[in-house]
């Protein structure tokens, strides 16, 4: 009975009545953030929303799954422009969402295939090649991309006379939230143990029963569809899609937040969303100072603090929880 009841417990999103307390301030403070903060904040914050949710898949595929991918901008675009299509002939918003995910996990599965064999940089070496060919397709295709002039995208229309920005957060958010929820209830199945076995010992996992074929490919259609989420979030945020908005650098991005994020974090995943899009913030004007932060960041990282952000956090509660005692 004992280890039914802590078996229980572990499942639980928020063990302790005090991290209820937190999360729930931490969450009202967000749904009144609009009220009480410019307009271009709310629409920093929103675009923070939208890039979680693509970074939550790149974590469950990297930091829990063990399995690089450097081809996740293919992923977005092809969500991103699968997403558009659809938004011009009419398609609901939801059904396009739901089209975009789907297209860019079933694309996910075709890369899955060479981790079944390589894995490291050679794993690595092919996603790349994945998403710099999409992006060159995507370029030099215009009926797939709308050329020069790109796509145009419907926006969502406000209810209530909210203004576009403050609906468009509070859209988002929501989309967020569920996505964030989904991640935690993953890694908290068989299925996300399947991935953790996966990570830290392959031979041993299918020594076990693990199915490494099924919980490889797995991994990667539905961190891929996470990204194609965001790539149709995005598109539909902008009101606007053009290739260049999906290079190589894009992926990157994406990399470096679930690294200073914190490798196997859904917390470190927002963490890491929101430092990749307040950087280029902070530094507007100096926008080639952006990649130098990020890779003097990732190196202060994993020299001082592997975990990321989100190891930082947690010994920071863990200070605080033993305090005066340590």
């Amino acid at each position: 009975m004992d280890l039914i009841e802590s078996y229980r417990e572990e499942l639980q999103l928020m063990r302790k009545p005090w991290t209820r307390i937190w999360v729930g301030a931490f969450v009202l403070c967000l749904l009144l953030l609009p009220w009480f903060v410019p307009e271009h904040i709310t629409y920093i914050v929103t675009i923070i929303f939208i890039y979680s949710i693509g970074i939550q898949g790149q974590n469950l595929l990297i930091g829990y799954t063990g399995q690089i991918s450097f081809g996740q901008a293919g992923f977005l675009a092809i969500g991103a422009f699968t997403f558009g299509h659809l938004n011009q002939w009419g398609v609901p918003w939801p059904l396009g969402i739901l089209a975009a995910g789907l297209a860019a996990g079933a694309f996910g599965i075709l890369v899955g295939f060479p981790s079944l064999r390589l894995k490291g940089p050679y794993l690595a070496i092919v996603t790349m090649g994945f998403g710099i060919a999409v992006y060159q397709i995507f370029v030099n295709s215009e009926v797939l991309s709308g050329g020069r002039m790109g796509l145009m995208i419907n926006q969502l229309t406000p209810l209530f006379n909210i203004p576009f920005v403050t609906f468009s957060y509070y859209f988002n958010f929501l989309i967020a939230l569920a996505f964030t929820l989904l991640s935690y209830n993953i890694i908290s199945s068989y299925m996300g143990r399947a991935f953790i076995a996966i990570r830290d010992n392959d031979i041993a996992a299918e020594v076990i029963g693990v199915n490494l074929t099924r919980y490889k490919l797995l991994s990667f259609a539905i961190s891929s569809f996470y990204t194609g989420v965001q790539g149709g979030l995005y598109g539909l945020f902008l009101g606007y899609l053009e290739p260049n908005m999906f290079t190589f650098m894009e992926s990157i991005t994406l990399f470096v937040a679930v690294i200073i994020g914190g490798l196997a974090s859904i917390e470190g995943s927002i963490m890491g969303a929101a430092f990749v899009i307040l950087v280029p913030q902070v530094f507007s004007n100096l926008r080639e100072m952006v990649p130098v932060v990020f890779g003097v960041t990732i190196l202060l990282v994993l020299i001082f603090e592997p975990l990321g952000l989100n190891g930082r956090w947690l010994k920071m509660r863990l200070y605080f929880r033993n305090w005066p005692f340590r």
